[in-house]
């Protein structure tokens, strides 16, 4: 497959500014909601289904079959309710960021298709706190709608800002904080589609899984599904971040090698290091080897190494990366995250942190690898949410892929790299030793 862009969610904003109404209608913007508008309810969800379009934000459940489990109305008379996870906070992923910068338009046309799919007034679009620029040009894109009922029409569409809570990248998270409660996960079932916001049906889709459906709409889902590879259909907006000469968004054709998009659209290591590690589809998936890069883009091929897709977030890591560091790095972040409603998460994350500074300070025994790892185990698969398991498979992963690494550090009394490795003096956003909080490095 050619390691090219494939526009589809991205199309013309190298030639018009999309941002505008008047320049998104001029390449038939809001032609696919006519076109949507005039098929039936059932209509549109069989041409999502038949276009095996995957949830973007990580998951990577199908989206005509998630909608199809909405109730229609004569069978469950309350407001049925689209809500988008707009909190794009996964350490590597910032292309939804750029989807509603660039083209707010494409979004709010696939949030008012997904509204008449689930035959929904009501559209809340949760968006990150922090991004303060995404917010104002979608602000500004609701405002031009607002003198377009023929548009618009009778669905409501409300932005609601987040407080940059992590956590509330979870569905159910996201519905407690959106109905003004603390940001925790429920327990499932029941599942949102039957009683989700204000406990009535509710669909929650991200940015770029409701960007691809004009797209959709517009071609057809039959044809939209010849695109890609099986059970990945069409492009995914990739973000490429690291250890990279060209970082970015870029939007491939599933099925594309992360060898290519590393070394051709990302423009390969600066300086001619040696790639050591990539994280394929941000911080909470399984890491893999430099070595192990020459495999498709997709969900199929990234399962058979044990990984993901994930949100999209590929981190490419050169020679000098110290991968305790990464595991401090990751821990830090997932630990000051955790919503603290599950024990193993709110506990494990804070254990697994402990021993990987233990390890980077040279106080570590040997044994406490395989504490870790046993650590990482009793918090996989006994939380209330992925937050805690995501953690720990990502951390067994650097411990399982470069025990040697770690073993290193006990036998050497401290870190190989010492501050020669580019992660030494990023921080993870908790305080330590009297240093403001950064950033997760990506």
């Amino acid at each position: 497959m050619a390691s090219e862009q494939r526009l589809i969610v991205m199309a013309g904003t190298d030639e018009r500014d999309l941002t505008r109404l008047a320049e998104y209608e001029a390449i038939d913007g809001y032609s696919a909601l006519q076109k949507a508008r005039g098929m039936t309810p059932q209509a549109v969800i069989d041409d999502v289904i038949a276009s095996e379009l995957r949830g973007r934000g990580g998951a990577f459940f199908p989206t005509g079959r998630k909608w199809s489990f909405v109730p229609k109305p004569e069978q469950n008379p309350n407001p049925h309710y689209v809500v988008v996870n707009a909190d794009e906070s996964e350490p590597g992923s910032f292309k939804d960021n750029e989807i509603m910068s660039r083209v707010p338009h494409r979004f709010l046309e696939g949030c008012l298709i997904a509204a008449h799919a689930i035959e929904s007034k009501n559209v809340f679009v949760y968006i990150r706190g922090e991004y303060t620029g995404p917010y104002e040009i979608l602000l500004a894109a609701l405002k031009e709608l607002e003198g377009r009922p023929d548009l618009r029409g009778d669905v409501t569409i409300v932005l609601h800002r987040g407080a940059g809570a992590y956590i509330c990248g979870e569905e159910t998270a996201l519905l407690e904080s959106l109905e003004g409660k603390r940001g925790q996960p429920r327990t499932k079932p029941p599942f949102p589609a039957g009683q989700g916001l204000y406990a009535s049906p509710t669909v929650v889709n991200n940015v770029e899984t409701l960007a691809t459906l004009p797209p959709i709409i517009e071609m057809g889902g039959a044809e939209y599904a010849k695109l890609g590879v099986p059970d990945s259909r069409g492009t995914r907006v990739v973000s490429i971040s690291g250890h990279v000469e060209r970082p970015g968004n870029y939007e491939i054709e599933n099925g594309t090698s992360l060898r290519e998009l590393i070394y051709d659209l990302g423009g390969g290591i600066p300086g001619g290091r040696d790639l050591k590690a990539v994280i394929p589809g941000g911080s909470s998936t399984v890491i893999l080897k430099g070595d192990e890069i020459d495999v498709g883009y997709d969900f199929n091929s990234l399962l058979k190494l044990n990984t993901a897709m994930g949100s999209a977030g590929v981190v490419a890591l050169d020679d000098r990366c110290c991968m305790v560091q990464l595991g401090i790095r990751i821990s830090e972040f997932y630990e000051h995250e955790s919503c603290g409603k599950c024990t193993p998460c709110r506990e494990g994350t804070r254990w697994m942190t402990q021993i990987l500074r233990r390890l980077e300070s040279g106080e570590a025994l040997q044994s406490e690898l395989d504490l870790l790892l046993d650590v990482c185990d009793r918090i996989n698969g006994k939380c209330l949410c992925p937050l805690g398991e995501t953690a720990a498979v990502a951390v067994a992963s650097y411990v399982e892929k470069f025990r040697g690494e770690f073993s290193a550090h006990v036998e050497q009394g401290g870190c190989p790299f010492g501050d020669a490795s580019p992660l030494h003096d990023v921080l993870a956003p908790v305080a330590m030793g009297g240093h403001l909080p950064s950033a997760v490095p990506v």
